[in-house]
């Protein structure tokens, strides 16, 4: 028996690459063409291959050490007899994977690149295609408001789309005419996908994206908390790592797969000889995302009965909306332990006052409800008792206590509930309120919410004062860990000072989740809230 010390093979034009992986440890038994390590450069990622066989005695290298050519990687105990002059670095081509990722990302150049040419004002027609949705989900397509020849102005609207949450219209980037339709409605479309061909009138202004003119969350880092488990780690019954399996998957479905924290060993390829690729970790993803935790979440557990037999009846499809509404209220009330706190909250003077403003409102054209009250009441309470303003961690280990204030009020719609979300409450003054209210109130009833404007709530108000009713439980939106269901004010007779008065009554319950918040804590918050909603001064202190 030898030791050989294996070197990093002649890597071409790379100078320095990044280790990425290490795909061997000391003592293991590997083959000829077994893979050694990741190596990544500025364009692609590549295997490199074991030049023998044998067992690995020592490694060189740690991951993000930069290495080049002849850089000594590891060593290697290996019988005489198969000792060859394979130590001596040589020129080892890219696996058939590494090579299909550079074809994606000369691929990915090539797209930018036609994204710019296509947009030329010399150019007769044009490509007009689905811009940033912000998410590399489908969508579907709901309604086209354009046929071939119809001529369209810069922003007119093309088509509209809906996710589980929202409905979006897709402008015209510019003013021209409409050569061919390259769609239909029920069509799935994402980020990227075609439209329509347009002859353009007027030179092609650049793209608008679809995003929101916000800041971008900060990416996803690889490492995680010690007690956060990657996605793989965490095996419901029934799953299991494919122990003493191989894993089949080039150095990019590597790459993604540590990005997101899956363990290979639980992903099926479903590649030539069950190659893992991307969409599988991608399907991976999503499933354990979706997935319950310990039991199945299904809307509902009775037996479909035949009613027919008991008369005339009509199967009536559910929106996405509704179906998607159902899921997460019956999760929710199913993993979330909830107690209810009831009080009743005299807000005869908050209403006297809100009467005052009347003539005030007017002039500044802004109709001024009681949810702008309730929303400054809450966002105050929030300040004063910030054990509401987390959000409970997997692990059960910790809570992110948020240092924002940003509330979601339920809204009614034809399509079924939303809740847009209101940021920085607690910055802003009664009249801001106001008027936000109004307007995102107005967009989620026109379906023209966009995904970010219904994100990001510590707290969910739940008013059904409109509708009537002395009280109601709110389930809560995790996650979320309390919000205030709301009902109708009603005129009582309170005794005060030693008669009875009529004085204007509005119940509320708190719901809160028994794991993250103490009941007396509950008692507390909804007492606090119903001081600052009886005597509208506290507000202002």
């Amino acid at each position: 028996m030898s030791v050989e010390n294996i070197k990093v093979p002649d890597l071409g034009d790379a100078s320095e690459v990044e280790v990425i992986e290490l795909l061997v440890s000391v003592g293991q038994s590997v083959e000829e063409n077994d893979s050694l390590l990741v190596l990544e450069s500025d364009k692609a990622a590549m295997e490199i291959p074991a030049p023998m066989a044998g067992v690995v005695k020592s490694i060189s290298v740690n991951l993000g050490d930069q290495v080049s050519s002849g850089s000594e990687m590891l060593s290697l105990e290996v019988a005489e007899a198969k000792q060859t002059a394979a130590s001596e670095p040589k020129k080892v081509e890219q696996s058939a994977a590494a090579a299909e990722i550079e074809e994606e990302a000369a691929e990915t150049i090539a797209t930018s690149s036609k994204t710019g040419t296509e947009a030329s004002p010399s150019a007769s027609s044009h490509t007009v295609e689905v811009p940033d949705l912000g998410t590399d989900d489908e969508v579907e397509i709901i309604e086209v408001h354009i046929k071939p020849s119809d001529s369209v102005a810069i922003d007119d609207v093309l088509i509209t789309l809906e996710s589980d949450k929202a409905a979006m219209d897709v402008p015209a980037p510019f003013a021209g005419v409409i050569e061919s339709l390259l769609v239909a409605v029920g069509d799935k479309v994402k980020t990227g996908t075609a439209i329509a061909k347009m002859l353009a009138t007027a030179p092609e202004p650049e793209k608008k994206s679809a995003k929101p003119a916000e800041a971008a969350p900060p990416p996803k880092t690889v490492s995680q908390p010690a007690e956060s488990p990657a996605i793989g780690n965490t095996q419901p019954p029934g799953i299991q790592p494919k122990s003493g399996s191989k894993v089949y998957a080039g150095p990019a479905v590597r790459k993604l797969a540590r990005e997101l924290g899956v363990d290979l060993q639980l992903v099926s390829g479903s590649g030539a000889k069950s190659r893992i690729v991307k969409e599988d970790i991608h399907s991976f993803v999503k499933n354990r995302i979706n997935a319950p935790v310990g039991q199945s979440v299904s809307v509902s557990s009775v037996p479909d009965i035949d009613f027919s037999q008991f008369g005339e009846i009509e199967q009536q499809p559910r929106s996405k909306l509704h179906r998607l509404t159902a899921t997460n209220m019956h999760r929710n009330w199913a993993s979330i332990p909830h107690v209810a706190q009831f009080n009743e909250v005299d807000v005869t003077d908050l209403e006297d006052f809100r009467a005052d403003l009347k003539v005030e409102a007017e002039r500044k054209g802004v109709k001024l409800t009681f949810m702008p009250f309730l929303l400054k009441a809450c966002a105050k309470a929030l300040l004063e008792y910030p054990q509401f303003n987390v959000s409970l961690h997997s692990s059960g280990e910790y809570v992110i206590q948020k240092k924002y204030i940003h509330i979601g009020m339920a809204v009614a719609t034809a399509a079924g509930l939303v809740v847009p979300v209101i940021r920085n409450v607690d910055q802003k003054t009664i009249w801001q309120l106001a008027a936000e209210v109004i307007e995102l109130s107005d967009k989620a009833k026109s379906r023209k919410l966009s995904a970010a404007e219904m994100q990001g709530a510590c707290f969910t108000i739940s008013s059904l004062g409109a509708i009537g009713g002395t009280g109601f439980i709110p389930i809560i939106n995790a996650p979320e860990v309390a919000i205030l269901g709301v009902a109708k004010t009603d005129i009582k007779a309170v005794y005060i000072d030693g008669v009875f008065v009529p004085r204007k009554v509005l119940p509320i319950t708190l719901s809160y989740d028994h794991k993250a918040v103490n009941g007396v804590d509950g008692g507390l918050f909804a007492t606090y809230l119903g001081k600052l909603l009886a005597d509208v001064r506290h507000l202002a202190l």
